[in-house]
């Protein structure tokens, strides 16, 4: 494809699909758009490109990899929020301006499909519960990293679709796995064939979405919710992500020896040791991680 006919394909997509795709180059580092703040135990990772409907780039998925690893070395975090900023999406899939930089538009697909790929992964494997809030567009890779999430708390407004089989491409291996995880079989191929847009309602019944909630409230219940996560032993609830990622990836597979040192490590801490002190007593425990 000459650099003509991809500037024409791409002019196709800004009119067809819901989001609009922009071809300036602001010369932003990536990084500066993937922002994290930590506050009470939450990590609140923000994905900061409102401009694009907060559209990924493969070096932003690094940064949201780099992110994920920073708040998992932190002692003080105890949960991760993944958001999109502004009120009109959540993420709205890849940002394709970045293939008109490349000369070769396969091998930056590619590329930034490999980058979607890490980011999903990092999601999954971050040993901290990662909560998904979603307003507005959730489109394409979008779907991905919310799926790549523990939990995902939708606002009423909010808006799905995987159109793969519209554009010519395809979801990598991660990222259908946890579609697959998350969905079903049935409800996965339904999204996939067809390529049709859902609402937050279907997205919810299919399982896709945990908490539907009106777009009003969405900000107060997530703090609700990761508030709730947060107060409880970090170690159990660290113990309880690794537990339940190795019965889904490895079924009869799993590492048992792994799963019972987990437990171990929980009922010898000091947590265990307040939580039993504070059933007792009647009051809320005050854990510590350790």
């Amino acid at each position: 494809m000459t650099r003509r006919e991809m500037r024409a394909t791409l002019r196709r997509l800004v009119f067809t699909y819901p989001y609009r795709i922009t071809m300036d180059d602001t010369g932003d580092d990536p990084g500066d758009r993937i922002r994290g703040e930590i506050k009470a135990g939450i990590a609140w990772l923000t994905i900061d490109n409102a401009e694009r409907r907060n559209a990924l780039t493969s070096e932003m998925c690094q940064a949201i990899s780099a992110r994920l690893a920073a708040f998992a070395a932190d002692d003080a975090v105890h949960v991760v929020v993944l958001r999109g900023a502004g009120d009109r999406a959540f993420i709205s899939g890849a940002d394709i301006s970045e293939f008109a930089t490349e000369a070769d538009t396969s091998l930056a697909a590619a590329k930034v499909d490999e980058a979607f790929g890490a980011s999903v992964a990092a999601l999954e494997s971050c040993p901290l519960p990662v909560i998904a809030m979603i307003r507005g567009y959730c489109m394409g890779g979008g779907v991905a990293m919310a799926c790549g999430a523990d939990l995902r708390i939708a606002a009423d407004d909010a808006q799905f679709a995987i159109p793969a089989a519209k554009l010519g491409i395809a979801y990598n291996f991660v990222s259908l796995r946890r579609l697959v995880e998350t969905v079903g079989q049935a409800a996965a191929k339904d999204i996939l064939f067809t390529g049709k847009r859902f609402d937050a309602q279907e997205a919810y019944r299919i399982g896709l979405v945990d908490y539907l909630v009106p777009v009003a409230e969405l900000e107060a219940e997530t703090q609700r919710l990761v508030e709730t996560i947060a107060g409880n032993a970090p170690l159990s609830v660290r113990a309880s992500k690794a537990g339940i990622h190795e019965i889904v990836q490895k079924g009869s597979l799993a590492d048992l020896e792994m799963v019972a040192a987990r437990l171990r490590q929980c009922v010898t801490s000091e947590d265990f040791r307040e939580g039993q002190a504070a059933f007792r007593e009647k009051r809320q425990p005050v854990f510590k991680g350790r």
